[in-house]
């Protein structure tokens, strides 16, 4: 199993609720599992054909959270503001264009029907606006990340 198949494995088990994944391709066997620390435990486990020791047999790698893991532990969890939520499937983007300024910081106000951000979905770039004036208490969700429908995005106060 190639290692960028391996790091999009870990990345699915880390954005879900999976706790455990095992995915067995021909002879090579791999098994994810969450950490409750954040972490997550990766073991291959390489075809039983071999001799060798068992301690030999398995490889396990431990990597540490990621900084929008870390991030999305500190989203806001009361819910003292107004929440902006996702109105479909698709790709969040801050700004309109890459590399562009966002449309929204932290901190700013916002009027109701002013563009906050962009969902991209089947290709197609969806303004979605603010639907009450207030101020962007929090941006709960990173740039460039799958978001589902009724996920949270923004909360304005």
């Amino acid at each position: 199993m190639d290692l960028r198949k391996l790091k999009k494995l870990i990345d699915l088990v880390q954005e879900s609720a999976i706790a455990e994944l095992e995915v067995t391709e021909g002879e090579e066997k791999v098994k994810i599992v969450k950490g409750v620390s954040g972490g997550r435990d990766v073991m291959l486990i390489p075809p039983s054909a071999s001799t060798s020791p068992p301690a030999a047999q398995a490889v396990t790698v431990t990597a540490a959270a990621t900084t929008a893991a870390a991030q999305a532990e500190e989203a806001p969890t009361s819910l003292e503001g107004h929440i902006v939520k996702s109105p479909m499937v698709g790709t969040f983007y801050r700004a309109g264009a890459p590399g562009a300024k966002p449309l929204v910081e932290v901190g700013d106000a916002v009027k109701a029907g002013q563009p906050i951000c962009i969902i991209e979905a089947m290709k197609l770039m969806n303004e979605i606006e603010a639907d009450k004036d207030g101020v962007i208490k929090a941006i709960m969700v990173e740039n460039a990340q799958p978001v589902e429908y009724g996920e949270p995005l923004m909360m304005i106060g």
